[in-house]
């Protein structure tokens, strides 16, 4: 009898064994993006929480110096966000002082042939059917010319402009084709030819002393490049060599007395050492929301990427939500595609990434989201453990998310939409109930933004392009409940 109950016994030890394996709890650091358990309802769990939502607009303060690609152009016709401008105000340098035209003992002939203002293309956002229209100033504001170590806010431009020195028709779509020129080739290039006069009194000197970096700061104070047409943003880097002043000129050759066609190229300065000081620049962003971004629906929220917009975000059910272990907990949202058909979105793409951080309780202060920006790095938020940064560095994407998806509509329609990881923040609020804070959050498509309350803290620089992407999203307010910003969670009982 014995030997018949011991193998039954075995078995169903095993069994067991099984049964409790299979039933085992998730550990949620090992859980990606998509990687959620299914729901039984009988050890695993599903609950569908609202969230309350309302509009923000940034007053942004961020800063945009010449290393990072800068943005030129203007947008009049998203009809669901409103109009943007975009301008350009930088310096142009000799590479040397005392400086002088070709080679030592060189005759420069006195009459400048031609003198162009010319912009390193690297991208666009908008609508690149429409043409651009830029006009080129000289900048009358010593100020500004002076200010090379000194960063401006994007609501910044130089006090005074001089006349008007050029301007040009910009077809986006034609940027990358070869343009070739006396002395070079190349694509992605802008250029705006300057008038005549202003290039000639530059060429000659006469009103632009070349012996020093200071004296030449004190008469020539820059270029000013703006939009007044267009329906897109295009990207210009200051530091590549494709922006530069080209001055195209003759002179007689010391070594031969033969005439010579050549050309001298002013590049914006980036160094930060020696006599000659870096380049001053500015870029001037500006948008102006129509009543629907001011004055939203209910029904709607607008996020827009920096200067941009941003939703506050409050999720009740984590006031009373009882001990649990939590698989998933995921903030689901989705786009309101326009009435046009999808037109303008078509045209308009949405954010790259969006970002989530919480406000810190009773201040009207904002900090990181605690654990679930990148799971794989210790950080901490309230900046109070030794040697723990209070950001981690970098976002882990693939378990965060963040990022654009797509699905279709009912009707059809490609919509966006988006989830954001906030597994582990909601496991430490329930873990530890009432002692913790039911924070609430602001979502937004960052390009940069700081914690002026962390000691030494710089700007931190998100992945979105600088003033890339909108959407209009369904606020958690949105009549149809399967179809509104909500968490997700998925639990098991203790």
């Amino acid at each position: 009898m014995l030997k018949k109950l011991l193998p039954a016994a075995l078995i169903g030890y095993v069994f067991l064994i099984i049964v409790n394996w299979s039933c085992t709890k998730l550990d949620t650091t090992k859980l990606g993006s998509d990687l959620i358990p299914a729901v039984d309802n009988v050890y695993t769990f599903s609950d569908t929480f609202d969230i309350e939502t309302s509009q923000g607009i940034f007053n942004d303060s961020f800063k945009i110096d010449r290393s990072v690609n800068n943005v030129l152009g203007v947008i009049n016709g998203d009809e669901l966000i409103g109009s943007t401008t975009a301008n350009m105000f930088f310096q142009i340098k000799p590479g040397f002082f005392p400086f002088y035209y070709g080679n030592v003992g060189d005759t420069i002939l006195p009459t400048l042939d031609s003198a162009f203002l010319c912009l390193s293309y690297v991208g666009f956002w908008g609508d690149s059917m429409t043409t651009q229209q830029l006009q080129v100033y000289s900048i009358d504001d010593r100020t500004f010319s002076d200010s090379a170590y000194h960063y401006h806010k994007i609501d910044y431009e130089p006090a005074n402009l001089g006349p008007m020195i050029g301007s040009a028709t910009v077809d986006i779509r034609k940027l990358k084709d070869t343009i070739k020129t006396r002395n070079d080739s190349m694509v992605n290039q802008i250029r705006i030819r300057l008038d005549q006069s202003f290039a000639q009194n530059f060429f000659n000197g006469d009103t632009i002393p070349y012996k020093s970096d200071s004296l030449y700061r004190s008469k020539f104070h820059g270029f000013a490049v703006k939009a007044t047409n267009g329906n897109a943003l295009m990207y210009i880097s200051l530091t590549d060599t494709k922006t530069r002043m080209e001055l195209h000129y003759r002179r007689k050759l010391k070594a031969n007395g033969n005439l010579d066609t050549t050309s001298t190229y002013l590049y914006v300065n980036n160094n930060t050492f020696g006599s000659i000081f870096p380049s001053s620049s500015s870029n001037y962003i500006h948008k102006n929301y129509s009543s629907a971004v001011t004055s939203p629906s209910p029904n709607n929220i607008f996020l827009v990427a920096g200067p941009g917009t941003y939703a506050n975000l409050r999720i009740p059910a984590l006031d009373t939500l009882s001990n649990r272990i939590v698989h998933r907990a995921e903030i689901y949202f989705e786009q309101d595609p326009d009435f046009a058909g999808g037109l303008d979105d078509s045209i308009f793409s949405p954010p790259t990434y969006m970002y989530l951080d919480l406000k810190d309780t009773g201040t009207n202060k904002w900090k990181p989201l605690y654990h679930d920006l990148n799971p794989n790095i210790d950080y901490d938020p309230d900046y109070k453990i030794a040697g723990l940064s209070y950001y981690p560095g970098s976002v882990e994407f693939a378990y965060f998310g963040g990022f654009p998806r797509y699905r279709t509509n009912e009707i059809g329609q490609k919509v966006v939409y988006y989830t954001l990881n906030i597994t582990r923040h909601v496991q430490r609020k329930v873990i530890k109930g009432n002692s913790s804070p039911n924070y609430n959050f602001r979502l937004f498509p960052a390009y940069n933004f700081s914690y002026p309350q962390i000691p030494n803290s710089s700007a931190i620089g998100y992945n979105n392009p600088l003033g890339h992407g909108r959407i209009r999203i369904k606020s958690g307010a949105y009549p149809d409940r399967k179809l509104r910003m909500r968490m997700v969670v998925i639990w098991s009982k203790i």
